[in-house]
């Protein structure tokens, strides 16, 4: 009797410069699918590799019972546009996204996951207990400044429904940062935590923070409005302290207050264009920006 999962299941893999860990992970995945899912896939996308990941997981899926989409991107894009390019290839009505081949928690917690997902959650997300300063510092801002009920934290991958991917593509058709968007998206999310940590990634994560506390947060209102605040302090400092020189009948000649005052104007005038700028550059992007990636082929490996 086969007492396997009836839901199409879709798992998608973001690859660059994985090296031959790229299919070891896949073949790591697909024995956990395989035993769980009657029916899934395996999407990889190819960010436009150089070195020995394709090879090597060409020559591991040459025999695979279920078939391996790879979609190759025509430039490096970056994981989150790469990762929306592998949603939009998946079909599946849950969707796993593996952000990275790192590793380092067990390969159950994938199937964890899915029973999570069946209680009733749209968004399951696996996070280690752990979280690295940088990154703490950045979800602590974050959920800081976002308002949203559900608190974002470091995750080895997440699992999502259709309904999610559905709903937040529907809300805009590039999506910079897909945390923060499925936690805006008004579906229920969870948390399943795991001993260990998670690999640090390169590359972008700063641009990526940025945009993300752009969008998705007041972070820059307030830190614009606490510099306009810091400015008028020193200002009315200063100028508490001219009138008391003055008062006491010891002015003092020179550029020493002038200077002073100008140099902490402009200091804070330049510091407000900066995240106004920001804001500005982020608007263009995502109001003329119609191409999300460019794909150079599709690839379907299968025995």
């Amino acid at each position: 009797m086969n007492d396997k999962e009836k839901n199409f299941v879709s798992a998608v893999v973001y690859l660059h410069g994985d090296g031959p860990r790229a299919a070891e992970f896949c073949k790591a995945a697909d024995a956990v699918l395989d035993e769980h899912f009657e029916q899934y896939e395996l999407v990889a996308v190819d960010d436009a590799c150089t070195d020995d990941t394709l090879p090597a997981l060409r020559a591991w899926a040459k025999d695979l019972k279920k078939p391996l989409t790879v979609v190759h991107l025509s430039v490096q894009h970056g994981l989150e546009a790469a990762m929306n390019a592998g949603l939009d290839a998946a079909i599946g009505d849950y969707v796993y996204e593996f952000d990275s081949t790192a590793g380092g928690w067990d390969p159950a917690l994938i199937f964890a996951a899915y029973q999570k997902a069946l209680e009733g959650y749209d968004i399951v997300s696996v996070c280690p207990r752990r979280q690295a300063g940088s990154s703490s510092l950045f979800y602590r801002l974050f959920n800081a400044s976002s308002g949203a009920a559900y608190k974002l934290r470091t995750d080895a991958f997440r699992l999502v429904t259709r309904r999610a991917v559905n709903r937040v593509h529907a809300s805009s058709a590039h999506l910079p940062y897909r945390k923060a968007a499925y936690a805006a998206s008004g579906l229920r999310m969870a948390d399943i935590e795991f001993d260990g940590t998670v690999p640090r990634q390169a590359g972008g994560r700063l641009t990526l923070a940025a945009d993300s506390l752009a969008l998705y947060t007041d972070a820059g209102f307030k830190a614009s409005a606490g510099l306009t605040l810091g400015m008028l302090a020193l200002t009315l400092l200063e100028l508490v302290y001219t009138v008391a020189i003055y008062c006491a009948g010891h002015p003092i000649e020179g550029w020493t207050t002038t200077m002073l005052v100008l140099t902490v104007g402009f200091a804070g005038l330049f510091a407000v264009l900066t995240v106004v700028v920001k804001y500005l550059s982020l608007l263009v992007d995502l109001v003329f920006r119609r191409q999300k990636y460019l794909v150079e082929s599709i690839e379907k490996i299968q025995k």
